[in-house]
Order: structure tokens, then sequence, then C-alpha cells
């Protein structure tokens, strides 16, 4: 038996299509979003300040040695001063050195805060994204969630180590350009002021089309990393039922669907590009033909060493323009990066514990259901009117068809969810008013699917208490009988159990998952089908130390088959979400009810 149904399938492809749409009515630029970004330089404050200070500099020293030039063509070399010449040009070379320093420690201060920065962001997220109720992760692709920690952050740093400091070094180069041009020739620069409008809308033009692209390019993005860490997690399914075509044929869609928005945001940026550096050649030929009139008309008061000034700082002034926009496609790309995470960040957890929350410790380990209804979704129950008590020490154990509530009720006994209606109660304790850490750590859980980590044997045993030491790990498998298998591994305890636990047998798998829960000595025991895959010898040896593992113990056991829960204190049959029988395995066998019908179903197979 299957403990609980999935089918949730549609609903989140329905789900994911409304956040794309959420994700699209966004402002990709956003000053409220750069503002939470500086927020995380507060704790580097020094640095940035610093880096402002440099920003500064070099935002002045651009436009300094155009200007040296322009000083030099205009007094020395007019006048035929060969040393005045041969000191111009030293001083050009000091002013040219000190911009390469500048712009080392620039650079350095600007990667060493984008990386502070981006640090701090990631442990915040990851720091979130522990919190979320498993209502949550239900609800979530692992792909989105994947796509957030990885693109979404990488973005946002490229955002802050590039992107922002080489925009205002730009502007600034522009600020300093435009106030030397009004210097040397305030009527040029009318024209410049006029022309400025126009640089404005064609701006605004391709930025809004380009937010459109990158929007939709993101979103396909995401979809595409979603589907892949999908088809990695399902590859067994995959070939066993033979969908690797069906399934790269899907794939080719979306990455073809990306490769087509990716193609629409170079093409764009393709178009601004060109097209603001034309406009910028166009406004140096009207400068040319004004300054060179007023240069031309008598009493005009123009001179030929201001208009060589001018046209020098009006190189400096058009020459970032292209430079800003060429940043803009990775501004825009950053801004919708930290949209997404900041969204994410400001989506509060369903339910959280109290401030005052109770810390049980040690629990008792009565667990009572007092007319408890529950639904993963409002409109669709699960659970109706459930009530019954489980006393300390009592192992209590949940039969049922495929969707009929068993893993709900475990569920709600771990606060993974909360009910709807009705009570769960701990210790007499509303588990509403309880610490859910304090809970887990006297809780221990055993689960079908029997998840390893990445790592040794021992470590994944010692996740049920990680200050045990190695004798309490040998020992904790000594108890189970099992010694013998784990020795035989080839680096006993030391062996790595690959990715999800590949290198071992399924049976080995739930061993180790014993192991932990028995390590953790808890006073909460939870058996979700752990032994559903386990074969004939190893369950036997298995139920030899479920005598040791239960003792003195509240445990609830979902049991696949039912050798398990024969023993069981109480027997709990559930149907559609209501609990039709209840009472001792030889009771209910009596009774000739569906516990007895399920029996004998089992022991004639």
């Amino acid at each position: 038996m299957i403990a609980l149904s999935s089918g949730t399938s549609a609903p989140a492809l329905t789900r994911v299509s409304h956040e794309e749409q959420e994700e699209s009515r966004q402002r990709p630029l956003d000053y409220h979003l750069i503002q939470r970004l500086m927020e995380f330089t507060r704790p580097y404050a020094a640095q940035r300040n610093w880096l402002v200070v440099l920003v500064v500099i070099r935002s002045i020293q651009l436009p300094a040695l155009t200007w040296t030039v322009a000083a030099v063509i205009d007094g020395p070399i007019q006048r035929g001063d060969a040393w005045g010449v041969a000191l111009g040009a030293a001083g050009f070379a000091l002013l040219a050195l000190s911009t390469q320093v500048v712009m080392h420690y620039r650079q350095r201060l600007a990667l060493a805060l984008g990386e502070a920065v981006v640090n701090d962001l990631r442990n915040q997220v990851f720091t979130h994204l522990q919190r979320m109720p498993m209502s949550w992760f239900q609800k979530t692709k692992v792909g989105r969630i994947i796509s957030r920690m990885t693109s979404d952050v990488e973005d946002v740093r490229l955002g802050v180590q590039d992107v922002l400091f080489v925009t205002l070094v730009q502007v600034g180069q522009m600020i300093v350009a435009a106030l030397c041009m009004l210097w040397y020739e305030p009527r040029l620069f009318l024209i410049v002021l006029g022309l400025a409008p126009v640089l404005w809308f064609i701006n605004r033009q391709f930025h809004r089309r380009l937010s459109e692209v990158l929007r939709a390019m993101r979103r396909s993005y995401s979809r595409v990393v979603a589907t892949l860490a999908e088809s990695v997690a399902g590859v067994r399914v995959t070939q066993s039922f033979v969908r690797q075509d069906e399934n790269a044929k899907l794939f080719r869609e979306l990455v073809t669907d990306h490769s087509r928005y990716n193609t629409a945001v170079l093409k764009t940026h393709g178009l601004f590009l060109p097209l603001l550096d034309l406009n910028n050649q166009l406004f140096i030929a009207i400068l040319l033909v004004v300054g060179g009139y007023l240069v031309l008309e008598p009493g005009s008061g123009a001179s030929i060493g201001a208009m060589v000034g001018f046209f020098f700082m009006a190189n400096m002034f058009f020459s970032p323009i292209s430079i800003i926009g060429n940043q803009y496609n990775q501004a825009m790309t950053a801004m919708a990066g930290a949209e997404r995470l900041f969204q994410f960040l400001d989506t509060p957890p369903e339910w959280t514990d109290p401030p005052d929350a109770l810390h049980l410790t040690p629990l008792v380990g009565r667990v009572e259901f007092d007319r408890v209804t529950f639904a993963y979704d409002a409109d669709r129950p699960v659970l109706h009117d459930v009530s019954f008590t489980a006393r300390p020490g009592e192992t209590i154990a949940l039969v049922g068809h495929t969707g009929s509530g068993k893993t709900s009720i475990i569920n709600l006994i771990a606060k993974f969810y909360l009910a709807q209606e009705g009570r769960v109660l701990i210790d007499d304790y509303d588990i509403r008013e309880l610490s859910g850490e304090s809970l887990h750590h006297q809780m221990g859980i055993v689960l079908q699917q029997n998840f390893l980590f990445h790592g040794t044997v021992a470590e994944n045993i010692r996740v049920g208490r990680p200050t045990a030491t190695d004798d309490e790990v040998v020992e904790a498998v000594r108890r189970l009988g099992c010694l013998d298998l784990f020795d035989g591994l080839p680096h006993g305890f030391a062996t790595q159990v690959g990715e999800r636990g590949v290198s071992l047998s399924a049976g080995q798998r739930q061993l180790i998952c014993f192991a932990r829960a028995l390590l953790a000595d808890p006073r909460i025991l939870i058996l979700d089908e752990a032994t559903s895959n386990i074969d004939s010898e190893t369950e036997l040896r298995i139920q030899q130390a479920l005598g040791v593992l239960l003792a003195d113990r509240t445990a609830f056991v979902v049991a696949h088959r039912l050798s398990t829960i024969r023993d069981a204190d109480q027997v709990l049959v559930l149907d559609h979400g209501c609990i039709i029988e209840r009472g001792r395995h030889e009771d209910l066998i009596e009774r000739d009810g569906v516990y007895a019908s399920l029996y004998r179903r089992f022991t004639a197979a």
C-alpha cells in the first residue's frame, strides 16, 4: 500500500502559470529593489564607502585625461613651447598611471563587496527556505527552488560587482564631461541639452522592449531547469516506461522556446546599441556644423582651442551612453533575479510556532486526535472528524487503502501540517502551542522512501544525533542485529553511500534509516511504510529489532505488510479519511470486517 496518493500535477501546472503571470506584471527596474540590495552592503559599510570614493575619483580622472590633452594642444603646442609639451606629457602619463591604480582597487573592492553580498543573500534565502512548511514544498517545483539559489543569485552577483559600479563610473564621467563642456562653450552645450530628450525617448522605448523579452526569457529558463530536475529525479520511471523519446521531445520544445526568447533579447539589444551609436555620431556632426560656424563667425567669441576641448569632452560625454546601454541587458537580468529572490523572501510561511511556544523536554509520549479534520487543498478534506488516543508506550497501527489518510495522520503528528479543525494533542498540549524544534528532537521518523544524504554510512546514521560517537553508532546497528551487513561493506561504516544511497541495496538503506531512528532515542516513533521495500530475510531481522526499537516509545506504524502490526496495541482502519474500525489484531479478525478482509487477502497472496 502506498500511504498517500499524489495526483497534484495539474494544479501545480496551473499554479506555475499563475506565478509567471504575477512576475510578468512586476517592474524589472525598481528603486526599491536596488535599495533592498544596498541594505545588504551595510555590514560592509567601510568597504562600500571606499568603493564609492574610488568611483568618484575615477569618474573625474577619465575626463581629466581628455582635459590634459586639450590643454596641451591649446597651450604649449599652439605656442610652440617644447618644454611645456614635455611637462604636459609627463603630467598625462602620471595621471594615466593613477587611473590604472584606481581602476585596480575599484574592481577589487567591487568584486569583494559583490561576493559578500551574494554570500549573505544566499544564506538568507536558504535559511528562509528551511522555514517553509511542507505544504509550500508540495506546491513548488524543485527546479524553481534551484533556479532561485543558482541563476538568480548569480545574476544579482553580476549586478552588484559589475553593472552597478561600472554604470556609476560612466554616469559620473558624463556629469564631469558635461560641466567641462559647459565651461568650454555654453552655446554648444545648449544643443546637447536639446538633443537629450531624443536619447531619453530611444532609451525608454528599447528598455521597455528589453524588459518584456528578458522577463519572458527568465521564465522560460525556469521551466527548463524545473523540467531537467524532474527528469533526473524520475529517470527510473522514464526508462521503465520507455519515455525517453517523449521526454526528449518535450524538453526540446522547452529549449527551443527558451532559445527563441534568448534570440529576441539579442536582437533587441543588437538593434539598440547600434542605434545609440548612430545617434551619437549624428549629434557630433551637428555640433561640428554649429561649432565650426561659431569659430568662423567674427565676433562670436569662440576659439579653436575651446572647440577642440569641447569636442574632446563631447566624446567623453557620448561614449558612456553606449557602455551604459550595453550594461542595461545585465542590469535587467540582475533586477529580474533580485525581484524573484525578494519575492521569495517576502513569502511568509503559512504558519510558524507562536513566540511563546512551549519546549517540552522530555515528552511523555501521549498523543490524542480530537475531532480532527484536515485538507491539503481547502475544498478537498482528506481527514474527517478523526479521534483516537495513543497512550505513552503504545504502538498504533494505521491500515487502509491508498489515499485513506494514513500519511496525513503522520504528517499532523509530526507537525508538518496543521489541522483546519479539531486538535492534535501531545502530552495534553495542543500541538500548535508546542515548539516544532523541541518536538522533532524527540521524534524519530522512518519513511517508505528512505532518503540518504551524500556521505558515509556512519554520517547518515549520525543524522539522528550529530553528537553521537563512533561507538554509539556501531552499538545502534548492533542492537538492530545487522552489524554483519555493514561490516561486509567495502569500507565498513566509512563506505560512501552515493547520491541518495545509490551504492547500497534497498535493504541496507532501510537499515541505515532504522539505525538513525534508534540512535536518536525518540519518545515518539513513526514508521511510515518502513518495511515495504525490504526482502523477507531482512524483514525477519528487522522484526526482531523492532521489539527493541518500539519498547517504551509511543509508535505509529503505517504498514505495507500486515505481519508488522499483529502486536500493535491498537489498529486503526481508515477509509476515505475516516476511522471505520479500531481495536487489536485478534479482535478485528473476530469482527470479520474490513480489516479481516484485508488480512485474508494478504495471507492468500
